[in-house]
This record gives structure tokens, sequence and C-alpha cells, in this order.
């Protein structure tokens, strides 16, 4: 696996690949690499023939207040995760090198609708901070297909968003979330909590399921239902951000003819914001 930082490196190296017929797969990440990510580049792989990871931590996707200074940095350790995994480019710019103008003024991307649901109105900017990154990387890369995982629900729906309404060239392949033995969906910032609140976290999950399973047995009251887990978290120690039932793929509210639905939640345990989700499909079982 070979690592390159800068833009004209990237499009050589990619630009081999592909006179040598190979189809390109890319895995956008931040680093502090787990399972989970690991699990992306292995799709990658099995989905194409040269596989291209990022690592980059986005400035314009955090807010004031927020984690960017103290995001872990474990470039070395992910180096040797990315290369077990069957990664054969590691994309690992400067912050200058990706916005070579700087932060102002930047042309940004938004995908307006889903970006302003959810995460996006706890966390202003964030999802312009991801689609503009994003954009950029598929200009920088031009890969076939990439590969993002679902426990960042909203963020995969908003990248399919900004692909089919830019009418970009590239399949989006999305990735089961990978948990931990207890439920606790993986994340890079799971690191941060302490050891009670590990113990604790899993609780999120179990929630989940707990609502996802009166649903399907065909609870429709989704107030009552939301009000009723809020509740028991709140009693754990969780400061919920919110919990909703929302239609899969518009992310609207859910109405109680809807057969295909999702249950987000994004939570504080401590200083840490956690989120999950469990998508169900009525019709099918899933």
């Amino acid at each position: 696996m070979n690592t390159v930082k800068t833009v004209r490196e990237l499009r050589a190296a990619v630009a081999r690949a592909r006179n040598e017929g190979k189809q390109i797969g890319l895995v956008p990440t931040m680093g502090n690499l787990h399972s989970g990510h690991a699990a992306l580049v292995t799709t990658a792989a099995q989905q194409a023939d040269f596989v291209v990871a990022s690592i980059f931590v986005n400035p314009l996707q955090f807010g004031a207040n927020e984690d960017l200074d103290t995001y872990p940095r474990t470039l070395a350790a992910d180096q040797e995760k990315l290369l077990q995994a069957g990664c054969h480019l590691l994309f690992a710019p400067t912050v200058e090198e990706m916005y070579p103008n700087g932060m102002n003024g930047l042309t940004r991307v938004t995908a307006a609708q889903l970006s302003n649901e959810l995460c996006g109105s706890r966390r202003p900017g964030h999802f312009d901070g991801v689609t503009t990154v994003v954009s950029k990387l598929f200009n920088m890369v031009q890969p076939d297909l990439a590969i993002f995982g679902q426990k960042d629900y909203q963020q995969l729906a908003v990248i399919r968003a900004m692909v089919q309404e830019l009418n970009m060239p590239v399949q989006i392949i999305s990735e089961p979330t990978v948990r931990a033995e207890d439920g606790l969906a993986l994340s890079s910032r799971n690191g941060y909590l302490s050891e009670e609140q590990r113990a604790i976290a899993p609780a999120l999950y179990q929630h989940l399921k707990a609502m996802s399973e009166a649903i399907r047995a065909g609870e429709r009251d989704y107030p009552k239902l939301v009000s009723q887990h809020l509740e028991h978290l709140q009693a754990l120690g969780f400061r919920p951000d919110y919990l909703e039932v929302r239609h899969a793929l518009t992310l609207l509210p859910a109405q109680p003819s809807d057969r295909d639905v999702v249950i987000l939640i994004a939570a504080f345990l401590g200083n840490t914001r956690l989120i999950d989700n469990v998508h169900l499909n009525l019709d099918s079982g899933l």
C-alpha cells in the first residue's frame, strides 16, 4: 500500500490503475480506524480492483466547541489496518492541500432538505462540510464506487441525494453497522467514554431494538413510543439530542402507513455524542 499526501500524487496513482483497466473504489474516513472502517475497505476490495482510502479530519464538518482539536490522529496504526483490509492507496492530505484557498469564501455543496433534519438541525453546517469534502474527494479520485457505513444513516442519505441530484457517476454502496459484542455501534468517539460510561452505552442499541420490536408488533403511536424510551434513557444518564422514527428514504417524520422506516438516535453520555439507528422494512421483515 502506498501513501500519498498531494492531489497530484493521488491522481497519478489512480490514473495508472485506471489505465490498467482497474475499477476504482473509494473509502473516505477521518482516521482513528476500527473494525467498522476495516469492513468498508474489505467490501471495497471485493467490489473494485483498486481501493483508495482517505484519512482527513475535515475542519469544515466540525462546529464550534466540537472535538476538532482533540479528535484522535493515529496514522501509523491506521496504515496497518488499511493494509490488512486490502487497501492499495492511502490519501492523507493536509488541510492546506484540501483547502488551498483557505476556509473563508469556500465554494460549498449543500444537500438542503436532508441536511436540515436531525443531526443537521443540531449541528448547523455539519452536512455542508460533509458534502463539500466528499464531492472534492469524488472529483479528485473519480471512483467507480464508494463505500459508506450505515451507522451514519443520515450522512449516507445526504451523500446518496448529492450523487443523484448532481449526476455524479459514482455508485454508493452501504455497509451494515459493525457492533461490539454487547451491541454498541463501533465509533472512533467510543474511546472518549469512561469505563462506567462504556458499560452503560449499549443500552442505546437495546432501546432501539425494543422500539423496533414494538413497531413490528403493530405499535404506530410513534410520539408515545419515543417518549417512553426517552424517559428510560434519561434515567440511565443519557442526554438525548433526538430520538425519532422517520421515513427511511425522505427522513421526514414517519406516518402510521409508512412501511419503510428508520429509528434514529443521537445522545450524549458525559461529553461523548453517540449516534445509532435501526432500519425496518415492514414488508420484507428486515
